[in-house]
């Protein structure tokens, strides 16, 4: 090897606390150059994290290699391996098939006339290019510097962006149940990536705070509400549980001195709130030193989490409420018996035939506070008429019948999506696949699919339990009559679902019978 690698004696310094490390991968098929370039850079440390070398001899193995490690913050490619162009491939494979765009790529080649560095650098996207023989040791360690500070800050520039995309997701889909734990794993991601792409923080509130306490004894107890890295998927653990006793104390310090904790590689701030109990942010496993900049950003951005939490917060709870609300209405008017659970059986097996479709959960969302709302024309109708036993006169039939329209007209000037889709399933719940229904007659797809689902649901849970005016049925005499009406009172595709679901919603059923 004729490589000129000079080295220069290190003063001794005192060994630091090491915080990870950068992945560097040498592909070279001269097992000298992996040895020298390891040893060149032995002692290298930027932001608290060494070297961590992988070496591949051929451009075949550095493909396997990028395919096993996702993570690779710099390649050091040689360019004539097993071919001529074989270090070309790898770059181009990099980047085109694996759609890597973070991996610096510093090409060495030591005989430069084969790959024209001016060709190279136009027709792939390298990072730098070096001749073997002008990178010395001094040169390497300059250039190794360089490529991991622009490594880092693509990474601090992408983890920005997933925070950011989280935080819009869970704008955008506010319907859905994780959306406010989405958020405030958003909102720490953001947080991550301004102290330099820690992956280990925790948003931590009080159960006062959490909507659906898990602690109803002690109101002071702390919880993980969302998590990134090593407390993902740890929402709900007390804090106690997820931090060692230290860090837990740290915790209880920022919580009583309403202040921001620095303390070794980790930092805990106090979110004030003037409505509700504070809210703590907690990051470990920092990659750096906290500078004075660094501060002000933790302080800026915990003076203002706390809102945005509130705020999201408020938005759940106002959903919540407006579901109780329905699902209380929708309970009131049970004519059969105020110890009736059809509402509520109705709702789930609504919500598992619309899992079935394959219904968005926005859509299933609207549908589960929609369907309670369904018989809301019955309070025009006289209860002696609903309550009946015997046969309906011709003027009781058009009652019952005018019910549908009844609902309707007092939903329909609803502004309100959860309102406007109660008002068509009040409308259209008596309508039929073949047409044959009423108010309106219509069939197949005029009528919505929510309004499909409510009919057939409702219908199978009056067949299914006792009514004053009938006994239950067996359930064989419930499919038979659901296959007998597959096509004309009922959607076949819905029919199919129940049919080949029967035991789900027969447990839906049992889980949940009228109380006597």
């Amino acid at each position: 090897m004729n490589d000129d690698l000079l080295f220069a004696d290190d003063e001794e310094e005192e060994p630091s606390e090491q915080l990870g490390a950068w992945k560097i991968l040498v592909v070279d098929d001269e097992p000298e150059v992996h040895a020298v370039t390891k040893l060149a850079l032995s002692d290298f440390v930027l932001n608290g994290k060494t070297l961590d070398f992988i070496s591949a001899y051929s451009g075949e193995e550095a493909k396997k290699l990028f395919r096993e490690h996702g993570d690779i913050a710099v390649v050091l490619l040689d360019v004539v391996m097993e071919t001529d162009d074989a270090g070309l491939k790898v770059a181009d494979y990099v980047r085109n098939d694996l759609d890597n765009h973070f991996t610096r790529i510093i090409l060495r080649t030591g005989q430069p006339g084969q790959a024209p560095e001016k060709d190279v650098i136009i027709n792939y996207d390298i990072n730098d290019y070096k001749s073997k023989t002008e990178l010395t040791a001094q040169k390497l360690f300059t250039v190794i510097i360089a490529a991991l500070r622009s490594y880092r800050d693509i990474i601090v520039i992408e983890e920005n962006r997933k925070g950011l995309e989280k935080i819009i997701d869970a704008s955008a889909d506010m319907f859905s149940t994780r959306s406010l734990e989405k958020f405030m794993q958003g909102i720490i991601q953001q947080l991550s990536s301004i102290l330099g792409c820690s992956q280990d923080a925790a948003y931590i509130t009080s159960t006062v705070a959490i909507p659906k306490p898990i602690n109803k004894h002690d109101p002071e107890e702390l919880f993980v509400f969302a998590g990134n890295g090593e407390y993902a998927g740890k929402e709900g653990v007390p804090l106690r549980e997820a931090v060692t006793p230290e860090e837990y104390a740290l915790c209880r310090k920022a919580l009583q001195e309403k202040t921001i904790v620095y303390a070794e590689d980790h930092v805990v701030a106090y979110c004030d709130s003037k409505s509700r109990k504070g809210s703590l942010l907690y990051m470990s496993g920092l990659p750096r030193r906290i500078g004075d900049t660094d501060k002000r950003l933790v302080k800026l951005f915990s003076d203002n989490v706390q809102i945005a939490f509130e705020n999201v917060l408020m938005t759940s709870e106002i959903e919540a409420t407006q579901r109780e609300i329905i699902e209380r209405l929708g309970k009131a008017m049970e004519c059969d018996s105020p110890n009736s659970q059809h509402i509520l059986r109705m709702v789930k097996m609504a919500d598992l035939l619309a899992v079935e479709l394959g219904l968005s959960e926005s859509e299933r969302t609207l549908l589960r506070l929609a369907v309670p709302l369904h018989d809301v024309g019955n309070t025009r109708v006289p209860a002696q008429i609903l309550e009946k036993t015997g046969p309906l006169t011709e003027d009781e039939k058009y009652a019952i019948r005018q019910h549908a329209e009844f609902g309707y007209q007092i939903l329909k000037d609803s502004t309100q999506p959860t309102i406007q889709l109660a008002a068509t399933l009040a409308r259209q719940h008596h309508e039929r696949w073949d047409g044959k229904g009423y108010p309106d007659g219509l069939k197949k797809d005029q009528v919505r699919i929510e309004s499909r689902i409510a009919t057939l649901v409702d219908v199978f849970d009056a067949l299914y339990n006792k009514r004053p005016y009938k006994p239950a049925w067996p359930i064989e005499k419930i499919i038979e009559t659901l296959k007998k009406e597959r096509g004309g009172h009922f959607e076949p595709r819905l029919v199919d679902i129940v049919t080949k679901n029967i035991d789900a919603f027969i447990e839906i059923q049992r889980a949940n019978p009228d109380q006597e």
